[in-house]
C-alpha cells in the first residue's frame, strides 16, 4: 500500500476465542470475547478502539447494536456488518485498512462470530435448512442440487472431467493439513490420516468425502488494525498489510460458465500482490479458504502456483506438507483445526507473520498469502500479509 510510512495499516492485536464443540455460548456473547481478546492481545483498552466491522456466519448471532452494548464502546467513527460469507474476512480487513491509512479510524477491530453446533445435534445440521425455491432455482432443487455439498461436489467433478483430477489427489490435500495440524495445539483433529484413510471416508457428495469437507465449529476471532506509528509502542510486533484485493465471479448460469475450473482468485490473486509489490515467487506461505479440499486445488491453480488443470500433480507431490516446499494451511485449516469462515486462514497467516508459530512455524514467513472463497466459488477475497515494512 502506498502513502504515509506512519498510517501504513499492521495488524497489531489477535483474539481467538475457544473454537470448535464450545457450548453454552451465542455467537454474540463469542464475538465479544474475541474483541476484548484482540485488544488485550495488542495492549490497548476497549476506550481506544474507534471502529469495528463485524460478521457473522450462518447463525447470523453477531449484530452491532448488540456488540456495541456489550463491549460499552462509545464515539466510534466506524461501525458496520460486512456479508460477503468466506470471503468476509479479507474484505473486513481491506476496508479497515483503508479506514486507518485515509485517517477515517485509529484502531479498527474486524470479528468473526458463529455457534452453529448443538450438543444434541450432529455437525451437517448447523447447515441443514429448507426454504422456498422458485424459477431456476427450483430446477437446481429438483435436479437433486440443494446443498452447499452437492454444489461443490459440482464444480470438483466439472474440474475432474476437464482435466483429469482425481479423488487422490484432492486426498493428498487433507492428508497434508492433518499433517499440520497434528503441530497445532488448537485444532479440533489432530490424528494423522493417511490416503487410505480418505479413500475409505464416506461419500457425502459424489466427488466428495467426508474428508473432502471442513469441520463445522462455535467460537470467534478478532483483529486488530492500527497505523504502523501505533504499533510501535505496542505488545506484539506488526504484521504488515501490504496488499489486498477482491473478486466476486458471478457465474452465468448457462452454457459457457467457467464454474468449476476458474475461480475468483484469478483476478484477486494477482491485483493483491501487484499492490504488495510482490510475485508468485516471493510467496512463503500461503493460507488458503479450504471449506474443500477442491477449493484449495483451485485456488493454487488461479494464484499461479502451477498451472490450470496441472493442481493434482502439485498437491500430490507433497509440497503442501510439513517439509514441502510450499507451506499450505499450517495450522490445519478448515478441513482439521477448526472453521471460523475466512477468519480461519487470517488468524494462522498471523501467528505465521508474528514467528508464534512454534512446531508448525514455516522455515520463511517475509511473504505470506492469504485467501478468502464465499458462496459457491461466488466471492472471492486476498490479502498479503509481512512481518516486514514495505520497502
Amino acid at each position: 500500500m502506498t502513502g504515509s510510512a506512519g498510517r501504513r495499516p499492521v495488524i497489531a492485536g489477535l483474539g481467538m476465542t475457544e473454537l470448535g464443540k464450545v457450548y453454552g455460548r451465542t455467537a454474540g456473547q463469542f464475538a465479544a470475547d474475541a474483541v476484548r481478546l484482540a485488544v488485550a492481545d495488542a495492549g490497548l483498552e476497549l476506550s481506544d478502539v474507534d471502529g469495528i466491522l463485524a460478521n457473522s456466519g450462518v447463525s447470523g448471532g453477531v449484530d452491532i447494536w448488540t456488540l456495541q452494548q456489550e463491549l460499552q464502546v462509545r464515539d466510534l467513527r466506524l461501525l458496520t456488518e460486512m456479508q460477503a460469507f468466506g470471503s468476509s474476512a479479507g474484505s473486513m480487513l481491506a476496508y479497515a485498512s483503508m479506514a486507518v491509512q485515509s485517517g477515517m479510524a485509529d484502531n479498527v477491530v474486524c470479528v468473526f462470530a458463529d455457534a452453529p453446533r448443538r450438543p444434541d445435534k450432529g455437525s451437517a445440521a448447523a447447515y441443514t435448512g429448507r426454504r422456498k425455491a422458485t424459477g431456476f432455482e427450483g430446477l437446481l432443487g429438483a435436479s437433486g442440487l440443494t446443498s452447499v455439498n452437492a454444489m461443490y461436489a459440482q464444480a470438483a467433478r466439472r474440474h475432474m472431467n476437464a482435466y483429469g483430477t482425481t479423488s487422490e489427489q484432492l486426498g493428498a490435500i487433507a492428508v497434508a493439513q492433518r499433517a499440520w495440524a497434528a503441530r497445532n495445539p488448537l485444532a479440533q483433529l489432530r490424528d494423522p490420516i493417511a490416503l487410505a484413510d480418505h479413500q475409505e471416508s464416506r461419500m457425502i457428495a459424489d466427488p466428495l468425502r467426508l474428508l473432502d469437507c471442513c469441520l463445522v465449529s462455535n467460537g470467534g476471532i478478532a483483529i486488530l488494525v492500527t497505523s504502523a506509528d501505533r504499533a510501535a509502542d505496542l505488545r506484539q510486533p506488526p504484521v504488515h498489510v501490504l496488499g489486498f484485493a477482491q473478486s466476486h465471479p458471478n457465474y452465468p448460469a448457462a452454457r459457457g460458465s467457467e464454474f468449476g475450473l476458474r475461480s475468483g482468485a484469478a483476478q484477486a490473486g494477482p491485483a493483491a500482490l501487484k499492490m504488495a509489490g510482490a510475485s508468485i515467487a516471493d510467496v512463503d506461505v500461503l493460507e488458503l479458504y479450504d471449506c474443500y479440499t477442491f477449493t484449495v486445488l483451485i485456488t493454487l491453480e488461479d494464484y499461479g502456483f502451477c498451472a490450470k488443470g496441472e493442481g493434482g500433480e502439485f498437491v500430490a507431490s507433497g509440497a503442501l506438507a510439513p517439509g514441502g516446499t510450499l507451506p499450505v494451511n499450517t495450522g490445519g485449516g478448515q478441513l482439521s483445526a477448526y472453521y471460523m469462515w475466512g477468519m480461519t486462514p487470517l488468524s494462522e497467516a498471523v501467528i505465521q507473520a508474528r514467528g508464534h508459530g512454534g512446531e508448525r512455524q514455516a522455515p520463511r514467513n517475509d511473504v505470506i498469502m492469504v485467501s478468502g472463497n464465499g458462496g459457491i466459488l461466488a466471492h472471492h477475497s486476498t490479502t498479503v500479509l509481512s512481518p516486514n515494512a514495505p520497502s
